[in-house]
């Protein structure tokens, strides 16, 4: 929703887990108009389900990617384009969340856990026809490892992973370094890449505007500032697999970038875009009448998929955010409650801590820091601000509380004006800067801010904080950006990294959740309830959803 995404780097996507039992998903379609089921992947009176392969389907990007080069880039606009270019060894089921034969077509793994083979489809090629083979696989993973690349921020999914070895030409060996309950998930949800296009690091460095996979798209056209085009791709493995039959319909997918709430709901009234995510405003209070009634359809999922957070963060380095009782104080002066009531219409969660708070290994005994500016007070006080000057600014040790928040999302200025008003009562003064999605990917690697507004995608259903929250992530291309260390939790996050049995790893991590949420590197803001989508009536569905995803990749467009 207002989410900036920027993915955990150990994901492929945001459904990335293991769950095996088959969950009930709570559907609310929010209008009259219906969606056509298919149960058998053809479309009613359309023949066959090559005859689906029609049409162009018009999406949206909240932001331009920051370079479609698969090694380097590492935001969540890219990752949207990449899952229809590039393929992994294994693939999800979207209601069972069991893997699934992808790349590869069936897989062993050792007794001990710790050696994961693949047998590669003997038919898969490039998208400009070079077979397939495992030394691609060892060169996707090598590539990794390899500081030429500059892909730190892939790496620490990967640590635990001691080598990949070639059996035959079909067939590859993932072997590990130790037991890590997560290393058969990251294997199989590792991205392959060509070696034959990407092979040398240096010359792959340069390929930011175009990629290469073996997907189901390829990349036609690609126009800076306008749009992305992926036309299907006629050379893809996929395509007589009775296993992909009514999916990746549409002959080409189209790629906006605008970010604008307002504009994305014209162009979709106009018919110039066929689906995208709405804000819990547009979906109460902007998309009713009119077109609402003819050409669109809004819907509303509640589902079992991890729901992802928005959150404040704050630079750890700078002496104005070293000391958590200021952090503290800094949270129980957002007034999120108003908010969630003003601009989230109720239906956000207020986040407790560092993932969301439905999940099995979030702490229930953790509670929100609410809005609460008597103890902020005291907090402040007790971190040694005070306004001498009586200026109405607070100070220490000569330094005034002034600082600059950053963020791309404009529509989340309206609760960082809310916020800057609170902040200015108690003697802080918070500026406000928005960039563009780029100019604050840089400020973050350089670590080059003071105060940022982003946000977490759900992640998986077994999390692992690891790339985020452990002090080994704060370095260039990792996601720790912004600094927090904490041996404790360290310690706990390597433990529970090991630990095979659920139960007690669940236990673990709810000691990591707890830690973090009481040092307050954050303001944890809030988690999503709903997928809340906009979609226009000439694209069809099997259903409204899946129980872990939308489902975009079952729709057809009708002509």
């Amino acid at each position: 929703m207002l989410t900036q995404l920027v993915l955990h780097s150990t994901l492929r996507n945001f459904f990335l887990a293991i769950f095996s039992a088959i969950p009930v998903i709570t559907l609310t379609v929010a209008t009259n108009a219906a969606i056509p089921e298919r149960r058998t992947g053809l479309q009613p009176g359309r023949g066959t389900p090559e005859a689906l392969t029609v049409g162009v389907f018009q999406r949206n990007l909240r932001a331009e990617p920051s370079s479609l080069n698969p090694i380097t880039a590492f935001d969540g606009y890219t990752l949207e384009v990449h899952l229809q270019v590039l393929d992994t060894l294994l693939t999800r089921n979207l209601d069972t969340y069991a893997w699934e034969p992808s790349l590869a077509e069936s897989w062993s793994v050792s007794n001990d856990n710790q050696e994961f083979t693949f047998r590669l489809r003997k038919n898969s090629v490039w998208s400009d026809g070079t077979p397939i083979t495992s030394a691609d696989v060892k060169f996707s993973f090598d590539a990794i490892m390899d500081d030429a690349y500059k892909a730190g921020h892939l790496r620490t999914a990967y640590e635990n992973i001691a080598r990949v070895e070639v059996i035959d030409d079909h067939s590859v060996k993932f072997v590990a370094k130790n037991r890590t309950y997560s290393n058969f998930d990251v294997t199989a949800g590792m991205f392959v890449w060509p070696k034959h296009v990407y092979g040398n690091a240096e010359t792959a460095l340069k390929l930011n505007k175009t990629v290469i996979g073996s997907g189901p798209y390829v990349l036609k056209e690609y126009r800076q500032g306008q749009f992305l085009l992926l036309e299907r791709n006629p050379k893809w493995w996929g395509l007589s697999l009775d296993q992909f039959k009514g999916r990746y319909n549409a002959q080409a997918i189209r790629f906006k970038f605008d970010q604008e709430e307002n504009l994305i709901l014209e162009r979709l009234k106009k018919g110039e875009l066929d689906f995208d995510e709405l804000t819990a405003e547009s979906y109460s209070k902007k998309t009713s009448g009119g077109p609402w009634e003819i050409t669109l359809t809004k819907t509303k999922i509640e589902s079992l998929r991890p729901k992802g957070y928005r959150y404040v963060g704050w630079n750890l380095k700078n002496p104005l955010f070293s000391d958590v009782k200021t952090r503290r104080a800094l949270a129980h002066l957002m007034n999120r409650e108003e908010m969630n009531k003003k601009f989230d219409f109720g239906m956000s969660l207020l986040a407790t801590g560092p993932w969301y708070r439905q999940s099995k290994y979030a702490n229930p005994d953790t509670q929100p820091l609410l809005f609460d500016p008597k103890l902020a007070a005291t907090l402040l006080k007790e971190a040694g601000w005070t306004d001498s000057n009586q200026d109405g600014v607070l100070e220490r040790d000569g330094r005034k509380f002034e600082f600059t928040l950053i963020y791309a999302r404009k529509d989340m200025q309206k609760y960082y004006v809310l916020y800057q008003e609170d902040l200015k009562k108690a003697g802080i003064h918070m500026k406000l800067q928005v960039l563009d999605w780029n100019a604050l990917l840089k400020k973050l690697d350089e670590h080059g801010f003071e105060a940022v507004s982003l946000g977490w995608g759900g992640g998986a259903v077994d999390v692992d904080p690891k790339s985020i929250w452990h002090s080994d992530s704060h370095k260039v291309g990792g996601s720790n950006w912004i600094g927090y260390s904490n041996p404790k939790v360290d310690k706990l996050i390597d433990d529970a990294r090991s630990e095979f049995n659920e139960e007690r790893r669940q236990t673990i991590y709810r000691q990591v959740y707890s830690l973090i949420a009481n040092d307050a590197p954050y303001v944890f803001l809030f988690n999503d309830r709903y997928e809340l989508y906009a979609s226009s009536k000439k694209m069809r569905a099997p259903k409204p959803g899946y129980a872990y995803d939308i489902g975009t990749d079952f729709w057809w467009v009708t002509q």
